[in-house]
């Protein structure tokens, strides 16, 4: 078995201490390193493992299969089932080859062994690769196996797996590495799909016919897939800012450039959400306050409720979901509701521009210092101050982050957040305005595997004008 070994680079927000190195590498290992099924050794050594950790107690008497729950279960929440077989499916198929209370010399049993690699064949194989297959191997019968504490399955991953060799493209012009478009263009975005014709991608043998494919899966998907954990309902948010705006919205978000600056917004965030889950996903001040002016600006917010809306009920599934499993600690649960009561703010203040309702002088009051209110927040949800080393854990708070997310043939494909851009915006309602705010830059590049680079590696190419270009898409919007 070829192992990636570049993978156990710390990245994300793994890089601030050499304790959370060290974690990273860890938990990279327990969710990378495959008993196959295909080998018999390979399943033998995984049955101990299984009953020693079914079996097993820590000094205080707790079982460990306890205590990996608990490691696994939150992680569920947050991003998903393992994509591989594991500790409960393993331990269920041994109690019927082996007994319920085997001795662990029947796991020599060949008969008894070949038993149970038959019965785990029949459950599902992974749906995402993440390992080394050589064309000529059948990708099930190389990838099927045990992690202690497999990678999530993630819809992204799929459809990038959905649209890569040997799905698409030829031996002789294999379409090697996926584009971030290809996530959008399968969940419905007709844009996507036509920067990605412009790009030439579908000139990859069976480009087109995948992606029909996987756009249908897709559109069959219900509200209960789209929310069944944190990862999947951030995805379910960005549904509505790619969508197309009908006349009911300002004339400037009808444009073409605003339809680029959304997919933009939507790739960016899409970005930060693989940076955060970059372990666990298989393959991301302003003076606060009023007075001395009787009239508050009149400042606007970007009314998409539906994308507020969707925000509003992540947040309030993440409080709820870590309050039922005990670890939702005071700090957390304050932020968590200032985030909840500025959604429901952003969400209702949208609604009243559309339907072109009074706004209250509160209400602009509260716009006004929306920029202190986002500081403020980013302060507080920050780490403890600094650790051993003294650095300051805010450094993991700036704007720019950076996340691999496919890996190729000697290539990795990452998606980078950089610094914010000014976005001018003239105002629908009389007397006209120009509005100044924020926007995402957003950049997709590729780097040999032993580059895979971290936060400080971006940040530093940023810095010293070393970053590479933004999508050409981008031109139409932002003026270099």
């Amino acid at each position: 078995m070829i192992e990636d070994y570049s993978q156990y680079i710390p990245r994300g927000h793994y890089t601030l201490s050499p304790d959370l190195e060290a974690y990273f590498k860890t938990m990279m290992w327990y969710g990378r390193l495959t008993y196959r099924l295909k080998d018999s050794f390979e399943t033998q050594r995984a049955l101990l493992l299984t009953q020693a950790v079914r079996t097993a107690s820590s000094t205080n008497g707790t079982p460990a299969l306890t205590l990996w729950h608990e490691i696994y279960d939150p992680t569920v929440f947050i991003v998903g089932k393992a994509d591989d077989l594991g500790i409960d499916e393993y331990g269920k198929i041994s109690d019927v080859a082996f007994g319920a209370n085997p001795d662990l010399k029947s796991f020599s049993d060949t008969t008894k062994v070949q038993s149970f690699i038959d019965t785990a064949k029949k459950l599902p194989a992974p749906q995402v690769n993440s390992m080394w297959v050589w064309i000529w191997q059948d990708r099930n019968d190389v990838t099927q196996g045990f992690r202690f504490m497999g990678q999530r399955f993630t819809l992204d991953e799929y459809v990038f797996g959905q649209l890569m060799w040997r799905k698409v493209g030829t031996q002789d012009q294999p379409r090697m590495l996926p584009k971030a478009l290809d996530f959008f263009a399968a969940n419905g975005s007709d844009l996507s799909l036509n920067l990605l014709d412009d790009m030439g991608e579908n000139k990859y043998k069976n480009y087109d016919t995948q992606m029909t494919n996987v756009k249908s899966e897709v559109a069959k998907l219900g509200t209960d897939s789209w929310t069944q954990n944190l990862y999947w309902s951030w995805l379910y948010a960005l549904q509505p800012i790619t969508a197309v705006k009908g006349t009911q919205y300002p004339i400037f978000m009808q444009t073409d450039a605003w339809k680029k600056k959304d997919l933009q917004t939507a790739l960016g965030s899409w970005t930060e959400l693989k940076h955060d889950t970059i372990l666990y996903s298989k393959q991301v001040m302003a003076e606060m306050g009023g007075g001395g002016v009787e009239e508050p600006p009149k400042g606007y917010v970007e009314p998409n409720p539906e994308a507020y809306a969707r925000l509003l009920a992540l947040a309030q599934m993440t409080r709820s979901g870590l309050e039922s499993r005990s670890i939702l600690g005071d700090t957390t649960k304050g932020n968590l509701d200032n985030l909840i009561d500025e959604l429901t703010f952003l969400t209702d203040i949208s609604q009243k521009e559309l339907n072109n309702q009074t706004i209250s002088s509160d209400d602009y009051w509260r716009i006004q210092y929306y920029g202190g209110w986002l500081e403020a927040l980013t302060i507080a949800s920050a780490d403890s101050p600094s650790d051993n080393q003294g650095r300051n854990y805010l450094e993991d708070q700036k704007s720019a982050v950076v996340a691999d997310v496919a890996t190729g043939d000697g290539a990795v494909l990452e998606e980078g957040v950089g610094y914010p851009t000014l976005i001018y915006v003239v105002t629908p309602n009389q007397p006209y305005q120009v509005a100044v705010g924020a926007v995402y830059t957003y950049y997709e590049f590729t780097v040999t595997p032993d580059k895979r680079m971290t936060d400080d590696d971006w940040r530093n190419l940023l810095v010293t004008s070393g970053a590479p270009a933004q999508p050409d898409w981008t031109s139409t919007f932002i003026v270099p």
